[in-house]
Formats: structure tokens, sequence, C-alpha cells
């Protein structure tokens, strides 16, 4: 049975899985680059190479780098914040920095794109290093690879085993499919009100975590 805590724990995981799909999808429509993840970001890369736009090679490096370096500071700034809610915190700076892009490309103003980029993939870098475990399961809600790739192993290893008691589930087969389907409607409710929007859709994904922030601090 899992506890109050894990429950707690679980709904954030949806709710924080439901703003990395948003946002990488709103980005893309807006953009034409992830800023949630790694690996997408290399593939375009490689095509804008190949195509000689090198203006968009660096906006998917930019992205890359800022991911990356969001995911290093959300670790230094949690060991910093030991006497204070942690996650709260690191959400508040997540929900200024999707507005700053929001901001920054409505707004017209000269490298509004490259700005949003970094902005928005500083802001998954923080949240991807900051919310790494739910009940000592390792999870990422800012992409779904590694997820989708424990969610078949643990399917897989847990039917292939001949201790397995009939009927008995799995809490982190469930934890994993509920991060599954949160990102993948994130996706689609973030690349809808991209596409309706524009840049003012991406703050939908604030508002979101402003809701989780409120719960993190009333629980």
């Amino acid at each position: 049975m899992l506890s109050n805590t894990r429950h707690t724990d679980m709904w954030v995981s949806f709710g924080l899985a439901f703003v990395g799909g948003y946002s990488d999808a709103a980005s893309f429509v807006l953009a034409k680059t992830f800023t949630g993840h790694v690996t997408g970001n290399l593939v375009l890369t490689a095509i804008a190479v190949a195509a000689d736009d090198w203006r968009a090679a660096l906006e998917h490096l930019s992205a890359i780098v800022t991911f990356l370096i969001g995911i290093s500071l959300s670790v230094l700034i949690m060991r910093s914040l030991k006497a204070w809610p942690s996650l709260p915190i690191m959400m508040g700076i997540e929900v200024i920095l999707i507005v700053a892009a929001s901001l920054a490309l409505s707004s017209g103003m000269g490298h509004g794109v490259a700005v949003f980029v970094v902005f928005l993939s500083l802001a998954l870098g923080l949240q991807n290093g900051a919310f790494r475990r739910v009940g000592g399961i390792s999870v990422h809600t800012t992409y779904l690879t590694g997820m989708i790739t424990s969610l078949i192993s643990a399917t897989t290893e847990r039917y292939a085993s001949e201790v397995t008691p009939a009927g008995s589930t799995d809490p982190k087969i469930g934890l994993l499919c509920g991060i599954w389907v949160a990102f993948f409607l994130g996706a689609g409710t973030g690349a809808a009100m991209a596409l309706h929007f524009k840049a003012l859709g991406v703050i939908g994904a604030a508002l979101l975590l402003t809701l989780l922030i409120l719960r993190e601090v009333q629980s």
C-alpha cells in the first residue's frame, strides 16, 4: 500500500510530466527545437549542419547546453536549500523562466526565439534535476525514452518471473504508466495551446506549476 507521502509524490510527478510534455511540444511548435531533452536536439543539430543551416544548429546546441546547465544548477541549489522546501522553490524559479521565455518570444525582441529556447531549456533542466525519484524509483518528467525502457523492462520481468503472485500489481508499473500518459496529454495540450495562442500559450505550463507549488506548500 502506498503511503500518503508516496501518493503526494506520485501526483507531483504526474503534474511535472504534464508540464514537461507541454513545454517540449510548445517549444517545438514555436521554435522547432526540443527544450526538455538532449537526444532529439542532437539529431536536429546534425540535420541542420548537413543542411548548412548554422543558425538552427546553434539554437539546438544552445538548448542542449542550457538544459544540462539547468540539471547541474538544480543539484547545487537544492544542496544549498536543506532547511527550505527546495522543490517548491525550484518550481517557482521554473515558473519565472517559463513566463520570461513566453514574454521574450511574444515581445518581438531581437533574438527572441533564441532567448525563448534558452530560458525554457534552463527551466526544464532545473525540473529534471530537481525531481528524480518517487518512492525509491528513478523517474524523469521531461523525456520518455528511459521511462518507456524501464516500463517495458519492469513489465517483462514481472510476467516472466515464476514467483509473481497472481493478481498482484507492481506500483512501479503504475507510476511509470501514469507519467507516460501525463507527458503525452501534456504534449498534446501544449501543442494545441501554442498553435492557437502562440508564445502566450506557454504560460499554461506556468499556471499548472503554480498549482503544484500551492499543493506542495499546503501538504
